[in-house]
């Protein structure tokens, strides 16, 4: 720049000049003619324009990103991953087929309306297609339901120990993040009934939930869902849904069908086993599914994604060998661990939240680093307000008597 450029001082130019040119430093704005020479911003100016960097809208620098469970060890070991309610079994081998089929074709953009998965899933629940709603991850569809229907001024409740995402999409959006305790480590109607106001516009609710395995009867759902206004709507999480065996459950399909303001969430990443292609979905009321459809992404699900999601969803048998995986396991693993004199929380899901005393020497910190060493890996939960816990996930049989064997070497007991 030339040294001998003119000082020109930034009251002498018009603000739609000054703006530009703040945008532009050595722009002649138009204003100051032709004939000037290039500017050198003035000490004042270039203060200016320190100050003027880019800030993101209220809320979002609240967020703590979102840490997923560890996966790897040093050395290259290859460890025993019990840390993400993955499942054991893997994905179909329809769905393995269907993926590597979709590789003739990379080069083609995807369907955008996900057809082929969305019938998939309305054949195998028996639901309109119309009204569901594909996704990369079920979170995808919760970050979605939050920017259509939260802003500054909205607040959305979700429970004490309920998932992180929830959190993260409510602030993102500008609301306001509303926490309703629990009792018993269980959503509790009444705690949550009792934090609505005239500004909540939404509540999350896992069922079950994660980390805690626990999970509300569909008579609690349906009266919360009674009670809270017309203008709220309840997002049932059925994340763990397909391992759900009791009686007094469901997973929030009638409550979808017959109200306009209810939306249920489910995923493929985990009894399904396709977590890396990052596959959710949602059934929705018919107006919720069209805002939806107006912002996600154009093409927000890979080919992959759609035709091993559909041939997952329809390979019944795989999917129910995993429930029976699962129920063998899931009590095995409890009974197990009580007899080592460990808390366990009753689980629905295919995980369980183990309680370890607050002592240094035997807490779950503790354990989390004995067991690495041993080459397990789990979930520490401090993030979900349980320093004192570590959540297991159901292994393959091998695995689960590993854990155990030596969950009872660090607690000095024999297996």
């Amino acid at each position: 720049m030339d040294e001998r450029a003119p000082y020109i001082h930034k009251d002498s130019i018009p603000m739609d000049d000054f703006a530009s040119f703040r945008r532009w430093p050595g722009r002649i704005p138009s204003s100051l003619g032709a004939h000037v020479a290039p500017i050198r911003p003035s000490r004042e100016i270039a203060t200016l324009m320190s100050t003027l960097t880019p800030t993101p809208r209220p809320g979002v620098l609240a967020i703590e990103a979102y840490v997923p469970g560890e996966s790897k060890l040093p050395g290259g070991v290859k460890p025993i991953k019990l840390s993400s309610n993955e499942t054991p079994l893997g994905p179909s081998p329809a769905a393995i087929e269907a993926y590597k089929a979709a590789a003739a074709d990379l080069e083609r953009y995807p369907d955008g309306q996900a057809t082929a998965l969305r019938t998939a899933i309305g054949n195998r629940y028996g639901l309109d297609p119309a009204r569901i709603v594909c996704g990369a991850g079920s979170d995808e569809l919760l970050t979605m339901l939050a920017h259509a229907y939260l802003g500054p001024g909205d607040e959305a409740i979700y429970t004490q120990h309920g998932f992180l995402v929830y959190r993260i999409a409510i602030l993102a959006c500008g609301a306001t993040p509303v926490v309703a305790n629990e009792t018993n480590l269980t959503a509790d109607v009444g705690k949550i009934l009792a934090k609505v106001t005239p500004q909540t516009r939404m509540v999350f609710l896992a069922n079950p939930n994660n980390p805690t395995g626990t999970y509300l009867p569909i008579q609690e759902v349906r009266r919360l869902r009674a009670a809270l206004p017309d203008n709220v709507i309840l997002v049932l999480d059925g994340a763990y849904a397909e391992y759900v065996r009791r009686n007094d459950y469901e997973s929030g399909i009638e409550l979808v069908a017959t109200t306009a303001n209810t939306v249920m969430t489910r995923t493929f990443s985990k009894i399904f086993g396709l977590a890396a292609l990052r596959i959710g979905w949602a059934y929705c009321p018919a107006p919720v599914a069209d805002a939806l459809n107006r912002i996600r992404g154009p093409f927000n699900m890979s080919n992959p994604s759609i035709l091993a999601g559909a041939a997952a969803m329809h390979d019944v048998a795989h999917t129910e060998a995993a429930v029976a995986h699962n129920d063998e396991w899931l009590g095995w693993l409890a009974a197990e661990l009580e007899k080592l004199g460990l808390l366990v929380t009753p689980s629905v899901a295919n995980f369980l939240l183990i309680h370890f005393p607050p002592a240094a020497a035997t807490g779950a910190a503790a354990c989390d680093e004995y067991l690495k060493s041993r080459g397990i890996i789990l979930r520490r939960v401090v993030s979900y307000g349980l320093p004192d816990c570590l959540r297991l996930t159901v292994g393959t049989a091998e695995e689960n008597r590993a854990v155990v064997s030596a969950l009872a070497a660090f607690l000095g007991k024999a297996a």
